[in-house]
Protein backbone atom coordinates (compact mmCIF):
# COMPACT_ATOMS: atom_id res chain seq x y z
CA UNK A 1 0.00 0.00 0.00
CA UNK A 2 1.16 3.78 -0.93
CA UNK A 3 2.07 6.01 1.79
CA UNK A 4 -0.67 7.95 0.67
CA UNK A 5 -3.43 5.61 0.40
CA UNK A 6 -2.71 4.80 3.97
CA UNK A 7 -2.79 8.51 4.60
CA UNK A 8 -6.06 8.73 3.62
CA UNK A 9 -7.93 5.50 4.89
CA UNK A 10 -6.00 6.47 8.55
CA UNK A 11 -7.47 10.04 7.91
CA UNK A 12 -11.04 8.60 6.68
CA UNK A 13 -10.96 6.58 10.07
CA UNK A 14 -10.40 9.31 12.39
CA UNK A 15 -13.05 11.33 10.63
CA UNK A 16 -15.65 8.53 11.33
CA UNK A 17 -15.64 6.38 8.27
CA UNK A 18 -16.82 3.18 9.47
CA UNK A 19 -16.00 0.72 6.66
CA UNK A 20 -12.27 0.44 6.03
CA UNK A 21 -12.70 -2.53 2.88
CA UNK A 22 -15.18 -0.04 1.36
CA UNK A 23 -12.07 2.56 1.72
CA UNK A 24 -9.29 -0.32 0.18
CA UNK A 25 -11.34 -1.17 -2.58
CA UNK A 26 -12.08 2.42 -3.63
CA UNK A 27 -8.20 3.21 -3.50
CA UNK A 28 -7.81 0.19 -5.38
CA UNK A 29 -10.14 1.12 -8.33
CA UNK A 30 -8.26 4.78 -8.52
CA UNK A 31 -4.56 3.28 -8.10
CA UNK A 32 -6.32 0.40 -11.52
CA UNK A 33 -7.42 2.90 -13.27
CA UNK A 34 -5.47 6.09 -13.12
CA UNK A 35 -7.93 8.12 -11.38
CA UNK A 36 -7.92 10.34 -8.18
CA UNK A 37 -7.34 9.02 -4.45
CA UNK A 38 -9.46 12.06 -2.89
CA UNK A 39 -12.44 11.49 -5.70
CA UNK A 40 -12.02 7.85 -5.48
CA UNK A 41 -13.45 7.73 -1.43
CA UNK A 42 -15.41 11.01 -1.94
CA UNK A 43 -17.34 9.09 -4.96
CA UNK A 44 -17.69 5.97 -3.01
CA UNK A 45 -20.50 7.95 -0.68
CA UNK A 46 -19.04 6.11 2.59
CA UNK A 47 -17.94 9.42 4.57
CA UNK A 48 -19.97 10.41 7.53
CA UNK A 49 -19.23 13.80 6.96
CA UNK A 50 -16.86 15.62 4.29
CA UNK A 51 -15.89 18.80 5.95
CA UNK A 52 -14.75 16.59 9.15
CA UNK A 53 -12.33 14.58 6.31
CA UNK A 54 -10.61 17.78 4.85
CA UNK A 55 -10.37 18.98 8.24
CA UNK A 56 -8.16 15.90 9.38
CA UNK A 57 -6.47 15.65 6.39
CA UNK A 58 -5.34 19.45 6.84
CA UNK A 59 -4.53 18.57 10.37
CA UNK A 60 -2.10 16.03 9.35
CA UNK A 61 -0.58 17.63 6.47
CA UNK A 62 -0.01 20.90 8.23
CA UNK A 63 -2.23 22.69 5.36
CA UNK A 64 -4.39 25.94 6.30
CA UNK A 65 -8.08 25.10 6.01
CA UNK A 66 -10.93 26.69 4.96
CA UNK A 67 -14.36 24.84 5.19
CA UNK A 68 -16.11 28.64 3.48
CA UNK A 69 -13.52 29.74 1.04
CA UNK A 70 -12.65 33.16 1.02
CA UNK A 71 -12.38 34.40 -2.37
CA UNK A 72 -12.58 38.11 -3.52
CA UNK A 73 -15.28 40.20 -4.60
CA UNK A 74 -13.53 41.03 -8.18
CA UNK A 75 -14.16 37.62 -10.83
CA UNK A 76 -11.57 35.65 -10.71
CA UNK A 77 -10.49 34.75 -14.35
CA UNK A 78 -8.06 37.59 -14.34
CA UNK A 79 -5.85 35.98 -11.01
CA UNK A 80 -6.43 32.37 -13.18
CA UNK A 81 -7.89 31.25 -16.44
CA UNK A 82 -11.39 29.17 -16.73
CA UNK A 83 -9.76 26.19 -18.12
CA UNK A 84 -6.93 25.98 -15.72
CA UNK A 85 -8.97 26.30 -12.87
CA UNK A 86 -11.74 24.13 -14.02
CA UNK A 87 -9.55 21.54 -15.34
CA UNK A 88 -7.53 21.35 -12.38
CA UNK A 89 -10.46 22.38 -9.70
CA UNK A 90 -8.36 24.79 -8.24
CA UNK A 91 -9.96 28.31 -6.88
CA UNK A 92 -8.37 31.23 -6.91
CA UNK A 93 -8.72 33.04 -3.13
CA UNK A 94 -7.78 36.11 -2.05
CA UNK A 95 -4.54 38.10 -2.90
CA UNK A 96 -2.43 38.98 0.04
CA UNK A 97 1.42 40.80 0.01
CA UNK A 98 2.11 39.95 -3.45
CA UNK A 99 1.02 36.01 -2.65
CA UNK A 100 -1.98 34.53 -4.09
CA UNK A 101 -3.86 32.10 -2.39
CA UNK A 102 -5.15 28.78 -4.23
CA UNK A 103 -7.76 26.55 -2.75
CA UNK A 104 -7.22 22.65 -3.81
CA UNK A 105 -9.42 19.60 -1.93
CA UNK A 106 -6.78 17.22 -3.54
CA UNK A 107 -3.27 18.20 -2.12
CA UNK A 108 -1.74 15.27 -4.03
CA UNK A 109 -1.96 16.70 -7.38
CA UNK A 110 0.94 16.95 -8.97
CA UNK A 111 0.07 18.72 -12.26
CA UNK A 112 -1.86 21.34 -10.21
CA UNK A 113 1.06 22.62 -8.69
CA UNK A 114 3.40 22.53 -11.54
CA UNK A 115 0.69 24.09 -13.63
CA UNK A 116 0.34 26.87 -10.43
CA UNK A 117 4.19 27.18 -10.91
CA UNK A 118 4.10 27.90 -15.04
CA UNK A 119 1.06 30.04 -15.21
CA UNK A 120 1.11 32.23 -12.10
CA UNK A 121 4.23 34.97 -11.72
CA UNK A 122 3.42 35.43 -8.02
CA UNK A 123 3.90 33.25 -4.39
CA UNK A 124 1.15 31.06 -4.12
CA UNK A 125 -0.60 29.38 -0.36
CA UNK A 126 -2.26 26.50 -0.75
CA UNK A 127 -5.55 26.24 0.73
CA UNK A 128 -7.59 22.88 1.71
CA UNK A 129 -11.31 22.80 1.15
CA UNK A 130 -14.22 20.64 0.64
CA UNK A 131 -14.62 19.20 -2.72
CA UNK A 132 -18.62 20.40 -2.56
CA UNK A 133 -17.36 23.80 -1.69
CA UNK A 134 -14.60 24.92 -4.35
CA UNK A 135 -16.81 23.21 -6.88
CA UNK A 136 -19.94 25.48 -5.97
CA UNK A 137 -17.78 28.43 -5.67
CA UNK A 138 -15.88 27.65 -9.41
CA UNK A 139 -19.61 27.57 -11.12
CA UNK A 140 -20.75 30.84 -9.55
CA UNK A 141 -17.35 32.81 -9.99
CA UNK A 142 -16.44 31.35 -13.59
CA UNK A 143 -20.23 30.67 -14.56
CA UNK A 144 -21.74 28.01 -16.75
CA UNK A 145 -19.62 26.69 -19.50
CA UNK A 146 -16.78 29.05 -18.77
CA UNK A 147 -14.08 26.62 -19.67
CA UNK A 148 -15.15 26.18 -23.34
CA UNK A 149 -15.75 29.45 -23.39
CA UNK A 150 -12.54 30.63 -23.14
CA UNK A 151 -10.89 28.00 -25.84
CA UNK A 152 -14.06 29.97 -27.98
CA UNK A 153 -13.01 33.26 -27.29
CA UNK A 154 -9.14 32.55 -28.19
CA UNK A 155 -10.06 31.53 -31.77
CA UNK A 156 -12.50 34.44 -32.49
CA UNK A 157 -9.73 37.11 -31.38
CA UNK A 158 -12.06 39.79 -29.11
CA UNK A 159 -9.78 42.35 -30.40
CA UNK A 160 -12.71 43.24 -33.18
CA UNK A 161 -15.42 46.41 -32.19
CA UNK A 162 -18.30 44.61 -30.34
CA UNK A 163 -20.75 45.84 -33.23
CA UNK A 164 -18.93 44.08 -36.09
CA UNK A 165 -19.23 40.70 -33.62
CA UNK A 166 -22.95 41.42 -33.38
CA UNK A 167 -23.32 41.47 -37.14
CA UNK A 168 -20.97 37.80 -36.96
CA UNK A 169 -21.81 35.27 -39.69
CA UNK A 170 -23.41 32.11 -38.15
CA UNK A 171 -21.61 29.38 -40.52
CA UNK A 172 -19.07 27.97 -38.01
CA UNK A 173 -15.87 26.12 -38.33
CA UNK A 174 -15.32 22.72 -37.66
CA UNK A 175 -13.13 23.96 -34.37
CA UNK A 176 -15.41 26.68 -33.12
CA UNK A 177 -19.01 23.96 -33.79
CA UNK A 178 -17.30 21.85 -31.82
CA UNK A 179 -16.69 23.98 -28.56
CA UNK A 180 -19.88 26.06 -29.20
CA UNK A 181 -21.68 22.92 -28.82
CA UNK A 182 -19.85 21.35 -25.72
CA UNK A 183 -20.64 25.20 -24.63
CA UNK A 184 -24.57 24.63 -25.20
CA UNK A 185 -24.59 21.11 -23.70
CA UNK A 186 -22.90 22.76 -20.61
CA UNK A 187 -25.66 25.18 -20.25
CA UNK A 188 -28.02 22.33 -20.36
CA UNK A 189 -26.11 19.93 -18.18
CA UNK A 190 -26.20 22.40 -15.27
CA UNK A 191 -29.46 23.16 -15.88
CA UNK A 192 -30.34 19.60 -15.34
CA UNK A 193 -28.17 19.64 -12.11
CA UNK A 194 -30.35 22.50 -10.78
CA UNK A 195 -33.53 21.05 -11.64
CA UNK A 196 -34.68 23.48 -13.87
CA UNK A 197 -37.79 23.45 -15.88
CA UNK A 198 -37.02 26.42 -17.96
CA UNK A 199 -33.60 28.09 -19.28
CA UNK A 200 -33.90 31.98 -20.52
CA UNK A 201 -30.89 33.31 -22.79
CA UNK A 202 -31.92 36.89 -23.07
CA UNK A 203 -29.66 39.30 -24.62
CA UNK A 204 -29.04 42.68 -22.65
CA UNK A 205 -27.30 46.04 -24.34
CA UNK A 206 -23.84 45.07 -23.09
CA UNK A 207 -24.48 41.88 -22.12
CA UNK A 208 -26.43 38.24 -22.08
CA UNK A 209 -27.89 37.00 -19.11
CA UNK A 210 -28.63 33.64 -18.90
CA UNK A 211 -31.60 32.52 -15.83
CA UNK A 212 -33.22 29.11 -14.38
CA UNK A 213 -36.43 28.44 -12.98
CA UNK A 214 -36.14 26.34 -10.41
CA UNK A 215 -39.34 25.82 -8.64
CA UNK A 216 -41.04 28.02 -10.16
CA UNK A 217 -38.37 31.27 -9.65
CA UNK A 218 -36.11 32.68 -11.53
CA UNK A 219 -32.68 32.64 -10.77
CA UNK A 220 -29.65 33.99 -12.83
CA UNK A 221 -26.64 32.11 -12.95
CA UNK A 222 -22.93 33.82 -13.69
CA UNK A 223 -21.65 33.43 -16.88
CA UNK A 224 -18.29 34.21 -18.43
CA UNK A 225 -17.42 37.72 -19.43
CA UNK A 226 -17.97 38.85 -22.98
CA UNK A 227 -20.38 35.86 -23.41
CA UNK A 228 -22.49 38.74 -25.39
CA UNK A 229 -19.77 38.62 -28.34
CA UNK A 230 -20.70 35.10 -28.83
CA UNK A 231 -24.10 35.70 -29.21
CA UNK A 232 -25.38 34.81 -32.76
CA UNK A 233 -23.29 31.84 -32.44
CA UNK A 234 -25.34 30.64 -29.50
CA UNK A 235 -28.74 31.18 -30.96
CA UNK A 236 -27.61 29.70 -34.32
CA UNK A 237 -26.39 26.26 -32.17
CA UNK A 238 -29.47 26.04 -30.39
CA UNK A 239 -31.28 26.33 -33.82
CA UNK A 240 -29.12 24.02 -35.70
CA UNK A 241 -30.32 21.37 -32.92
CA UNK A 242 -33.96 22.26 -33.06
CA UNK A 243 -34.23 21.82 -37.04
CA UNK A 244 -34.91 26.13 -36.91
CA UNK A 245 -33.60 28.40 -39.53
CA UNK A 246 -30.65 29.77 -38.64
CA UNK A 247 -30.69 32.87 -41.41
CA UNK A 248 -34.30 34.02 -40.34
CA UNK A 249 -33.93 36.36 -36.98
CA UNK A 250 -36.85 38.98 -37.72
CA UNK A 251 -39.34 36.28 -37.06
CA UNK A 252 -40.29 34.29 -33.41
CA UNK A 253 -39.73 30.42 -34.17
CA UNK A 254 -40.80 27.22 -32.34
CA UNK A 255 -39.10 24.03 -32.15
CA UNK A 256 -38.05 20.79 -30.48
CA UNK A 257 -35.36 19.02 -29.55
CA UNK A 258 -33.79 15.96 -27.14
CA UNK A 259 -31.37 15.52 -25.28
CA UNK A 260 -30.06 12.67 -22.90
CA UNK A 261 -28.17 13.09 -20.00
CA UNK A 262 -26.90 9.68 -17.49
CA UNK A 263 -29.57 7.38 -19.14
CA UNK A 264 -32.37 10.44 -19.04
CA UNK A 265 -33.82 11.86 -21.76
CA UNK A 266 -35.46 15.18 -21.92
CA UNK A 267 -37.84 16.22 -24.49
CA UNK A 268 -36.69 20.35 -25.25
CA UNK A 269 -39.58 22.96 -26.42
CA UNK A 270 -37.34 25.90 -28.05
CA UNK A 271 -38.90 29.45 -28.71
CA UNK A 272 -36.96 32.55 -29.89
CA UNK A 273 -38.20 35.69 -29.75
CA UNK A 274 -36.58 39.06 -31.55
CA UNK A 275 -35.94 41.80 -29.41
CA UNK A 276 -34.14 45.20 -29.69
CA UNK A 277 -31.00 43.72 -28.15
CA UNK A 278 -30.92 40.50 -30.30
CA UNK A 279 -32.85 36.95 -30.14
CA UNK A 280 -34.40 35.79 -27.00
CA UNK A 281 -34.38 32.09 -26.48
CA UNK A 282 -36.37 30.18 -23.80
CA UNK A 283 -36.53 26.62 -23.52
CA UNK A 284 -38.90 24.26 -21.60
CA UNK A 285 -37.36 21.09 -20.11
CA UNK A 286 -39.31 18.11 -20.43
CA UNK A 287 -38.13 15.13 -18.43
CA UNK A 288 -39.87 12.29 -19.34
CA UNK A 289 -40.33 10.72 -16.14
CA UNK A 290 -43.82 8.50 -15.57
CA UNK A 291 -46.28 10.52 -13.19
CA UNK A 292 -48.92 8.46 -11.54
CA UNK A 293 -51.49 9.86 -8.87
CA UNK A 294 -49.82 8.89 -5.87
CA UNK A 295 -46.67 10.97 -7.53
CA UNK A 296 -48.94 14.27 -7.29
CA UNK A 297 -49.42 13.88 -3.52
CA UNK A 298 -52.85 13.89 -3.07
CA UNK A 299 -54.53 13.24 0.03
CA UNK A 300 -56.34 10.19 0.09
CA UNK A 301 -59.41 11.99 0.26
CA UNK A 302 -58.55 13.60 -2.85
CA UNK A 303 -57.05 10.78 -4.75
CA UNK A 304 -60.05 8.77 -4.35
CA UNK A 305 -62.62 11.30 -5.51
CA UNK A 306 -60.07 11.82 -8.67
CA UNK A 307 -59.83 8.13 -9.46
CA UNK A 308 -63.81 8.24 -9.30
CA UNK A 309 -63.96 10.80 -12.25
CA UNK A 310 -61.41 9.03 -14.27
CA UNK A 311 -63.94 6.05 -14.19
CA UNK A 312 -66.93 7.94 -15.73
CA UNK A 313 -67.81 6.64 -18.94
CA UNK A 314 -68.05 9.80 -20.58
CA UNK A 315 -68.48 13.69 -19.75
CA UNK A 316 -65.52 16.42 -19.62
CA UNK A 317 -63.78 17.16 -16.99
CA UNK A 318 -62.00 20.61 -16.91
CA UNK A 319 -58.44 21.32 -15.28
CA UNK A 320 -58.74 25.33 -14.37
CA UNK A 321 -56.21 27.47 -13.55
CA UNK A 322 -53.63 30.17 -14.61
CA UNK A 323 -50.49 29.47 -17.01
CA UNK A 324 -47.48 27.79 -15.12
CA UNK A 325 -49.78 25.76 -12.44
CA UNK A 326 -49.14 22.43 -13.66
CA UNK A 327 -53.01 21.75 -15.71
CA UNK A 328 -51.24 19.86 -18.36
CA UNK A 329 -49.02 17.45 -16.27
CA UNK A 330 -52.31 16.83 -14.20
CA UNK A 331 -54.16 15.76 -17.87
CA UNK A 332 -50.84 13.71 -18.82
CA UNK A 333 -51.27 11.76 -15.26
CA UNK A 334 -54.98 10.94 -15.90
CA UNK A 335 -53.92 9.66 -19.74
CA UNK A 336 -51.05 7.62 -18.25
CA UNK A 337 -53.89 6.05 -15.32
CA UNK A 338 -56.73 5.70 -18.81
CA UNK A 339 -53.88 4.09 -20.79
CA UNK A 340 -55.12 0.49 -21.49
CA UNK A 341 -55.05 -1.74 -24.61
CA UNK A 342 -59.18 -1.38 -23.90
CA UNK A 343 -59.03 2.81 -24.16
CA UNK A 344 -58.21 4.18 -27.69
CA UNK A 345 -57.16 7.97 -26.71
CA UNK A 346 -56.53 10.72 -29.07
CA UNK A 347 -55.12 14.43 -28.27
CA UNK A 348 -55.16 17.24 -29.73
CA UNK A 349 -52.22 19.92 -28.62
CA UNK A 350 -50.74 23.45 -29.07
CA UNK A 351 -47.86 21.94 -28.57
CA UNK A 352 -47.22 18.68 -27.81
CA UNK A 353 -45.32 18.44 -24.81
CA UNK A 354 -44.95 15.35 -23.13
CA UNK A 355 -45.13 12.20 -25.88
CA UNK A 356 -47.29 9.10 -24.46
CA UNK A 357 -46.50 5.54 -26.05
CA UNK A 358 -49.85 4.45 -26.91
CA UNK A 359 -51.59 7.37 -26.89
CA UNK A 360 -52.79 9.14 -30.59
CA UNK A 361 -51.11 12.85 -30.39
CA UNK A 362 -52.52 15.67 -32.66
CA UNK A 363 -50.14 18.85 -33.01
CA UNK A 364 -52.45 22.11 -33.95
CA UNK A 365 -51.02 24.06 -37.07
CA UNK A 366 -52.64 26.79 -37.77
CA UNK A 367 -50.96 27.77 -40.80
CA UNK A 368 -52.23 24.67 -42.92
CA UNK A 369 -55.58 25.32 -40.90
CA UNK A 370 -55.74 22.26 -38.30
CA UNK A 371 -56.64 23.91 -35.16
CA UNK A 372 -57.99 22.68 -31.98
CA UNK A 373 -62.08 22.51 -33.65
CA UNK A 374 -60.78 21.48 -37.19
CA UNK A 375 -58.79 18.45 -35.51
CA UNK A 376 -61.24 17.68 -32.79
CA UNK A 377 -64.02 17.14 -35.67
CA UNK A 378 -61.38 14.30 -36.91
CA UNK A 379 -61.01 13.35 -33.49
CA UNK A 380 -64.82 12.33 -33.31
CA UNK A 381 -64.98 10.28 -36.39
CA UNK A 382 -61.70 7.92 -35.10
CA UNK A 383 -63.82 5.76 -32.84
CA UNK A 384 -61.97 7.34 -29.58
CA UNK A 385 -62.78 6.44 -26.02
CA UNK A 386 -60.98 9.47 -24.45
CA UNK A 387 -59.89 12.66 -25.96
CA UNK A 388 -57.62 15.46 -24.44
CA UNK A 389 -57.93 19.03 -26.20
CA UNK A 390 -55.19 21.40 -25.04
CA UNK A 391 -57.60 24.24 -24.20
CA UNK A 392 -60.87 25.29 -24.75
CA UNK A 393 -60.18 28.66 -26.52
CA UNK A 394 -63.08 29.56 -28.14
CA UNK A 395 -66.72 28.63 -28.64
CA UNK A 396 -66.90 26.51 -31.36
CA UNK A 397 -64.09 24.54 -30.07
CA UNK A 398 -66.19 24.05 -26.67
CA UNK A 399 -68.98 23.30 -28.33
CA UNK A 400 -67.37 20.16 -30.50
CA UNK A 401 -66.41 18.78 -27.37
CA UNK A 402 -69.62 19.13 -25.60
CA UNK A 403 -71.01 17.36 -28.83
CA UNK A 404 -68.29 14.44 -27.95
CA UNK A 405 -69.10 14.16 -24.14
CA UNK A 406 -72.62 14.05 -24.98
CA UNK A 407 -72.34 11.36 -27.79
CA UNK A 408 -70.27 8.98 -25.28
CA UNK A 409 -66.51 10.09 -24.94
CA UNK A 410 -64.59 11.25 -22.03
CA UNK A 411 -63.43 14.63 -22.96
CA UNK A 412 -60.56 16.23 -21.30
CA UNK A 413 -59.59 19.76 -21.49
CA UNK A 414 -57.92 22.98 -19.66
CA UNK A 415 -59.63 26.53 -18.81
CA UNK A 416 -57.81 29.72 -17.71
CA UNK A 417 -60.43 30.30 -14.36
CA UNK A 418 -58.93 31.36 -10.84
CA UNK A 419 -61.13 28.21 -8.91
CA UNK A 420 -62.85 25.54 -9.63
CA UNK A 421 -66.62 27.11 -10.05
CA UNK A 422 -65.25 29.63 -12.02
CA UNK A 423 -65.55 27.50 -15.05
CA UNK A 424 -68.84 27.27 -14.82
CA UNK A 425 -68.97 31.54 -15.55
CA UNK A 426 -66.03 31.15 -17.83
CA UNK A 427 -68.06 28.81 -20.29
CA UNK A 428 -71.16 30.92 -19.97
CA UNK A 429 -69.44 33.73 -21.10
CA UNK A 430 -68.06 32.02 -24.05
CA UNK A 431 -71.73 31.52 -25.14
CA UNK A 432 -72.40 28.31 -24.11
CA UNK A 433 -76.01 27.18 -23.29
CA UNK A 434 -76.57 26.56 -19.29
CA UNK A 435 -78.21 22.97 -20.00
CA UNK A 436 -75.56 21.63 -22.00
CA UNK A 437 -72.77 22.84 -19.25
CA UNK A 438 -75.28 21.36 -16.80
CA UNK A 439 -75.43 17.82 -18.63
CA UNK A 440 -71.83 17.05 -20.10
CA UNK A 441 -69.77 18.47 -17.63
CA UNK A 442 -68.93 16.53 -15.06
CA UNK A 443 -65.96 17.91 -12.94
CA UNK A 444 -63.60 21.31 -12.64
CA UNK A 445 -60.50 21.19 -10.97
CA UNK A 446 -58.39 23.97 -9.98
CA UNK A 447 -54.91 23.81 -9.45
CA UNK A 448 -51.88 25.97 -8.09
CA UNK A 449 -48.44 24.93 -7.72
CA UNK A 450 -46.75 25.34 -3.83
CA UNK A 451 -42.84 25.00 -3.04
CA UNK A 452 -42.37 21.87 -1.05
CA UNK A 453 -40.53 22.19 1.87
CA UNK A 454 -36.76 20.74 1.66
CA UNK A 455 -37.22 17.62 4.11
CA UNK A 456 -33.46 18.41 5.09
CA UNK A 457 -33.81 21.68 7.14
CA UNK A 458 -37.21 22.49 7.22
CA UNK A 459 -37.82 23.33 11.17
CA UNK A 460 -40.72 24.12 13.17
CA UNK A 461 -42.21 28.15 13.42
CA UNK A 462 -41.59 29.75 16.75
CA UNK A 463 -45.00 30.29 18.50
CA UNK A 464 -44.74 34.05 18.36
CA UNK A 465 -44.00 34.14 14.11
CA UNK A 466 -47.73 33.59 13.65
CA UNK A 467 -49.95 35.00 16.07
CA UNK A 468 -53.81 33.63 17.07
CA UNK A 469 -55.57 36.69 15.97
CA UNK A 470 -53.37 36.11 12.36
CA UNK A 471 -54.19 32.29 12.14
CA UNK A 472 -58.03 33.10 12.63
CA UNK A 473 -57.73 35.68 10.06
CA UNK A 474 -56.35 33.19 7.49
CA UNK A 475 -58.86 30.80 8.69
CA UNK A 476 -55.81 28.30 9.67
CA UNK A 477 -56.56 25.82 12.44
CA UNK A 478 -55.18 27.44 15.60
CA UNK A 479 -55.28 23.63 17.17
CA UNK A 480 -53.06 22.84 14.62
CA UNK A 481 -50.04 25.77 14.66
CA UNK A 482 -47.50 23.44 16.56
CA UNK A 483 -46.91 21.67 13.14
CA UNK A 484 -46.08 24.51 11.07
CA UNK A 485 -43.00 24.23 9.41
CA UNK A 486 -40.26 27.30 8.34
CA UNK A 487 -37.50 26.88 5.28
CA UNK A 488 -34.24 27.13 6.20
CA UNK A 489 -31.85 26.47 3.55
CA UNK A 490 -28.86 24.00 3.37
CA UNK A 491 -27.05 22.36 0.96
CA UNK A 492 -29.36 20.16 -0.89
CA UNK A 493 -31.86 22.98 -1.57
CA UNK A 494 -29.21 25.55 -3.09
CA UNK A 495 -30.24 27.38 0.68
CA UNK A 496 -33.53 28.17 -0.29
CA UNK A 497 -35.75 25.78 1.75
CA UNK A 498 -37.52 24.67 -0.89
CA UNK A 499 -37.57 21.57 -2.77
CA UNK A 500 -39.40 20.92 -5.74
CA UNK A 501 -43.22 21.72 -6.08
CA UNK A 502 -46.31 20.20 -5.28
CA UNK A 503 -49.76 21.16 -6.55
CA UNK A 504 -52.77 22.41 -4.45
CA UNK A 505 -56.06 21.30 -6.06
CA UNK A 506 -60.26 22.18 -5.23
CA UNK A 507 -62.54 19.73 -6.85
CA UNK A 508 -65.86 20.75 -7.59
CA UNK A 509 -68.06 17.79 -8.97
CA UNK A 510 -71.08 18.63 -11.11
CA UNK A 511 -73.60 17.63 -8.78
CA UNK A 512 -77.39 17.47 -9.57
CA UNK A 513 -77.72 20.35 -7.37
CA UNK A 514 -75.02 22.77 -9.13
CA UNK A 515 -76.25 21.26 -12.38
CA UNK A 516 -80.15 23.14 -11.72
CA UNK A 517 -78.19 26.06 -10.40
CA UNK A 518 -76.31 26.66 -13.43
CA UNK A 519 -79.37 25.81 -15.41
CA UNK A 520 -81.14 28.76 -13.48
CA UNK A 521 -77.24 30.89 -13.99
CA UNK A 522 -76.89 31.11 -10.15
CA UNK A 523 -74.38 33.75 -9.13
CA UNK A 524 -71.18 32.43 -8.76
CA UNK A 525 -71.33 33.01 -5.02
CA UNK A 526 -74.48 30.32 -4.72
CA UNK A 527 -72.43 27.88 -7.00
CA UNK A 528 -69.47 27.84 -4.40
CA UNK A 529 -70.92 28.45 -1.39
CA UNK A 530 -73.58 24.86 -2.80
CA UNK A 531 -70.17 23.38 -3.70
CA UNK A 532 -68.80 23.88 -0.66
CA UNK A 533 -71.81 22.49 1.27
CA UNK A 534 -72.04 19.43 -1.35
CA UNK A 535 -68.53 18.60 -0.39
CA UNK A 536 -65.89 20.77 -2.34
CA UNK A 537 -62.68 21.21 0.14
CA UNK A 538 -61.39 25.10 -1.06
CA UNK A 539 -57.88 24.97 -2.21
CA UNK A 540 -56.57 27.15 0.82
CA UNK A 541 -57.99 24.76 3.24
CA UNK A 542 -56.43 21.77 1.89
CA UNK A 543 -53.41 23.77 1.48
CA UNK A 544 -53.45 23.74 5.30
CA UNK A 545 -53.52 20.07 5.43
CA UNK A 546 -50.38 20.23 3.64
CA UNK A 547 -48.96 22.57 5.95
CA UNK A 548 -50.15 21.07 8.70
CA UNK A 549 -48.30 17.74 7.23
CA UNK A 550 -45.24 19.46 6.93
CA UNK A 551 -45.14 19.36 3.66
CA UNK A 552 -45.17 23.22 2.96
CA UNK A 553 -45.56 26.60 4.58
CA UNK A 554 -48.13 28.92 5.55
CA UNK A 555 -46.58 31.85 2.92
CA UNK A 556 -46.53 29.29 0.03
CA UNK A 557 -50.04 28.37 0.38
CA UNK A 558 -51.39 32.33 0.78
CA UNK A 559 -49.16 33.36 -2.12
CA UNK A 560 -51.25 31.33 -4.72
CA UNK A 561 -54.87 31.19 -2.75
CA UNK A 562 -57.58 33.55 -2.30
CA UNK A 563 -59.46 33.55 1.81
CA UNK A 564 -62.74 32.13 0.94
CA UNK A 565 -66.01 34.04 2.28
CA UNK A 566 -68.32 31.61 0.93
CA UNK A 567 -68.26 28.81 3.90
Amino acid sequence: MKPVERLLIETALESGCPDQDALQQALQGASANGGKFIDAILDAEILPDEASFFLSLSNRLKMPFQAAPQTESTPPHGRLPARLALRHRVLPGVTDNASLQLLTYDPFDLEARQMAGQRIDQNVTWILSTRTAILEALRSGYGVGAARFDELIEEKHLEAEPDALRQEVTVLGDNEEATIMSFVNQIFSEAIRERATDIHIEPLENDLRIRYRVDGSLNEVAVPPNVRMLQNSLVSRLKIMAHLDIAERRLPQDGRLNLELEGQRYDVRIATIPSVNGESVSLRLLGRERLDLPGLGMSAALETRIRELLALPNGIILVTGPTGCGKSSTLYTFLRELNTKERRIVTIEDPVENKLDGVVQIAVKPEINLTFAVGLRSILRGDPNVIMVGEMRDLETTEIAIRGALTGHLVFSTLHTNDAVGGISRLLDMGIEPFLIASSVRAFLAQRLVRRLCPHCSQPAPLAQYPPHYLESINFPIAQKQHILLPVGCRECRGTGYRGRMALIEVCVVTPEIQELTTDRAAASVLRSKAIEEGMIPMREYGWAKVVSGETTIDEVISVTAADHSA
